[in-house]
């Protein structure tokens, strides 16, 4: 066995959509930065960021009905809804530049147009969504959205969803033509060569150990090579933990104060998933539902067109499950290793805060493959069950923590763990995760990178038009950039 020991400006853990998305960026705003990726599999986007893995939806709040919250006056909230669709467009903006440079090829093998809607059944939930259009279609990102309780229009645009229903409670669906099925696991492949064309060292089948802080403020990183079973170590000023449910894990092994009284609970899921073309042809679409009483918000049921492998496909889902690993390919000993003396209060407080989780959790895991079936007839009434099989999803791991709202709280959304110093930065957690990606990769870069940050602004207004300003408060700009965007990445 040797030890050696190397340096570099960048340590980039993880094979991701995150990762990628963050090399990508330095390289553009700071090409004579080296850059090294160390990823424990064998191939990238094997994770999370594999099409199987996730809903592939480029979130932008456009049928996910978690995004807007009706408050106890019966009022709207779409603030999250702006700020998720912001946010993607940001990501959009992004791929674009990259595209118009030649940077990516072909974009239609990461992104396809397909329509987003909400589906509800019951006069209280056709109300909601009825309500909850008349306030989203004010705002210029929205302003595609339409509604309609005709049934016969709603064969129309989901004539799988109608078939031999013949249920008289009232019914809606929304319909946007600006949605888009995203391949994470592409988009995240494209971006690593493009990275690896530029000098950045992309390390496969190498597994991080451990993180320490040096004296001179370094991080020492020891890596594992998993096929000769060598040890080495790497030298960075900065390291960015982009490793999925893997992340708190290592995020724990730095012992920096950010990483305490953090913890993560695994949740897994499984797909219905239906191949056969006589009935893909017949759906085109992301259909969105409501999420179960006590559900988390990844496991909202959806109806997705999808395009894998070459192949138009659909998914219906998520079913949760559990599993104590933090990632599909992990050890059934992460969550076990995951409780810390620092953390084991905030994860008891968790437990007995989320006995509906828990409960919803329970009953998840003991549906049969019937059962799962009649789920899915909800969304398509015809459903067979020789059509559809079962996939299973990626894990993920979401964040446990001390908020203003209590010890243990469970938080849906991304985290990012940032050391006070900017020196080494984590991300946690799930949904809306990928959508989302260059906006907090630009969010991370601003806390990290404090004193650089400033230099980079006008290139990155390159990158982003819009950086800095909110598109949904300049229609003239939004009509521009939106139009640009959809041309390069022929979505059109």
């Amino acid at each position: 066995m040797t030890t050696q020991h190397s340096k570099t400006d960048v340590i980039l853990i993880g094979g991701g959509i995150m990762s990628a998305t963050l090399g990508t960026l330095l390289k553009e705003l700071t090409p004579e930065k080296e850059i090294k990726l160390f990823e424990r599999l064998s191939e990238p986007a094997k994770e999370s960021s594999n099409a199987w893995n996730n809903a592939g939806t480029g979130h932008s709040a456009l049928c996910e009905l978690n995004y807007t919250k009706e408050d106890k006056d019966g009022s709207i909230d779409i603030e999250k809804a702006i700020k998720i669709n912001e946010q993607f467009q940001v990501s959009k903006q992004f791929w674009s530049y990259l595209v118009k440079q030649g940077q990516l090829k072909n974009p239609e093998s990461f992104i396809k147009p397909v329509p987003h809607m909400s589906f509800v059944q019951g006069v209280q939930n056709v109300d909601f969504l009825k309500r909850r259009v008349d306030r989203l279609s004010q705002n210029i990102l929205f302003k595609n959205m339409v509604i309609t309780d005709d049934k016969e229009k709603i064969k129309e645009w989901t004539p799988l969803i109608m078939e031999g229903r013949t249920s008289h409670i009232p019914m809606a669906i929304t319909y946007d033509k600006t949605g888009t099925d995203v391949n994470f696991g592409e988009l995240t492949k494209k971006l690593l060569s493009n990275l690896e064309a530029k000098n950045a060292e992309l390390n496969y089948g190498q597994e991080v150990q451990d993180l320490k802080k040096q004296k001179d403020g370094t991080w020492e990183v020891k890596i594992k090579d998993l096929d000769s079973g060598d040890e080495y170590f790497v030298e960075s000023n900065f390291v960015f933990i982009g490793a999925g449910g893997a992340s708190l894990r290592l995020l724990q092994k730095t012992g920096i104060k950010e990483s305490k009284h953090i913890g993560g609970f695994p949740v897994s899921g499984l797909f219905l998933v239906c191949r056969e073309p006589s009935i893909t042809e017949k759906h085109l679409a992301k259909v969105y539902g409501k999420a179960p009483v006590g559900a988390p918000p990844m496991s909202v049921p959806h109806l997705d067109t999808r395009y894998i492998d070459g192949e138009r496909t659909l998914l219906f889902g998520p079913f949760a499950g559990f599993s104590p690993k933090f990632l599909k390919t992990g050890s059934n000993m992460d969550l076990i290793n995951s409780v810390k003396p620092n953390n084991l209060l905030t994860m008891l407080a968790a437990g007995a805060k989320e006995m509906k989780l828990t409960q919803y959790l329970i009953s998840q895991l003991m549906l049969s493959s019937e059962e799962r079936m009649d789920d899915l007839r909800q969304f398509v009434p015809n459903a067979k069950s020789e059509n559809w099989e079962i996939v299973v999803a990626g894990q993920r791991v979401q964040v446990i923590k001390d908020t203003d709202k209590g010890k243990g709280t469970l938080q849906f959304g991304t985290e990012v763990i940032t050391s006070e110093d900017g020196s080494l930065s984590a991300l946690l957690g799930a949904s809306p995760g990928a959508s989302t990606a260059v906006d907090i990769m630009l969010d991370l870069l601003k806390r990290c990178y404090k004193d650089e940050f400033p230099q980079w602004e006008e290139k990155i207004k390159e990158l982003v038009p819009s950086f800095g300003m909110k598109l949904s408060d300049n229609e003239a700009l939004y009509t521009q950039i939106n139009q640009e965007v959809k041309n390069n990445l022929k979505i059109d």
